[in-house]
């Protein structure tokens, strides 16, 4: 029997051509060639599936040039008429998963190819994609990349074999808000019990109807005398002194940092600069005032818009920073400000 025949998309990162420095990289096909991740989907295949081209595209040039990216990938896969296309996985590299959950999608869509990613549940592709194509829940970084593979080829080869595909629990993708009804060795009541002793005993127990976890937090009534206020900054896009003293991680942060601008003006390139990973530092490293709008603020305050900028500014990275994280973060910052008598404040992120 023929084998199935696979196109796989990637990143520049995966394809060994760069970092953020090449994110700019234009859709690229390689025929006949499997390329970094799609090394490791050759070997799970074993002898039911091959890549016989894989499309190579950087993550910035995708999501600035989206319609044209999309038309070039989908001309290339279209070409090479596979049975199934992989894209990814992209763990919780956000716009390399935004870009794998639009082109899946778009493939499934439009050429009627079956398509497959991965990807971190946090990953804001997860959310926008997950009931759109198949996409199996991966861990938040590369380390985990054997295991994302060893349940991505195995479905991959379903859907290009068209056999039916089982409950979400069964296959390793996110649940897509499709049911699957199936019969269980044991009756409810005895699997009810079962899990609540675990739950009880502190043991490990999987829920097998779990409820949506909704962060719902209340607004605080509007600011109603803006000139007497005092605005603090916050922001996620990584602005720093030159040189990053406090070395806030480019990706995954562990901590945030703290900064004094009193009779800071201006953000100077001189002064300031970004320690994201996760978007061109460029126009930022140019003039950081773009992502934190002190030059802005201090006009306003010079109006009489404001009453005052707040005298620090809080900063971190939002790129594969976990929730907890962020939310841990965003705590202790907020008693501070508090604190400080601050009335305001404006987050901006990238």
């Amino acid at each position: 029997m023929a084998k199935l025949k696979v196109v796989h998309y990637i990143n520049q990162f995966f394809a060994q051509i760069g970092g953020e420095e090449k994110a700019d990289f234009p859709a690229e096909l390689r025929v006949g060639e499997a390329v970094g991740p799609g090394l490791a989907f050759n070997a799970n295949f074993k002898d039911e599936a091959e890549i016989i081209a894989t499309i190579v595209c950087g993550d910035s040039y995708f999501n600035e040039n989206l319609e044209k990216a999309k038309a070039d990938v989908l001309a290339m896969v279209k070409e090479q008429n596979p049975d199934v296309f992989i894209a990814g996985p992209a763990f919780n590299a956000g716009r390399y998963g935004v870009a794998c959950g639009t082109i899946a999608a778009a493939v499934q869509e439009e050429l009627g190819i079956p398509s497959l990613t991965g990807m971190y549940v946090e990953n804001p592709g997860a959310d926008m994609f997950k009931d759109k194509v198949y996409m199996v829940s991966t861990k938040n970084s590369a380390v985990g990349m054997r295991d994302a593979v060893s349940k991505m080829a195995p479905l991959a080869i379903k859907l290009g074999k068209k056999e039916e595909i089982g409950a979400s629990a069964e296959e390793g993708y996110m649940p897509n808000g499709i049911r699957k009804n199936f019969f269980e060795d044991e009756r409810g009541a005895k699997r009810a019990v079962k899990m609540l002793l675990n739950k009880l005993a502190g043991k490990p127990y999987t829920t097998e109807y779990p409820m949506p976890d909704f962060d719902r937090v209340a607004p605080v009534p509007a600011i109603k005398d803006l000139s007497k206020a005092t605005v603090a900054l916050v922001t996620s896009g990584g602005i720093v002194p030159k040189g990053n003293p406090d070395h806030i991680e480019s990706s995954s942060a562990s901590h945030y940092g703290e900064y004094d601008i009193t009779g800071v003006m201006d953000l100077t390139a001189d002064t300031y600069e970004t320690a994201h990973g996760g978007y061109d530092p460029v126009y930022a490293n140019e003039d950081a005032d773009r992502v934190l709008p002190v030059d802005v603020l201090r006009e306003l305050e010079k109006e009489g818009k404001i009453g005052k900028l707040h005298n620090k500014f809080y900063t971190t990275v939002g790129n594969g920073t976990a929730v907890a994280s962020a939310k841990a973060f965003a705590e202790e910052i907020a008693k501070k400000l508090i604190a400080d008598g601050v009335d305001a404040v404006i987050l901006t992120s990238t």
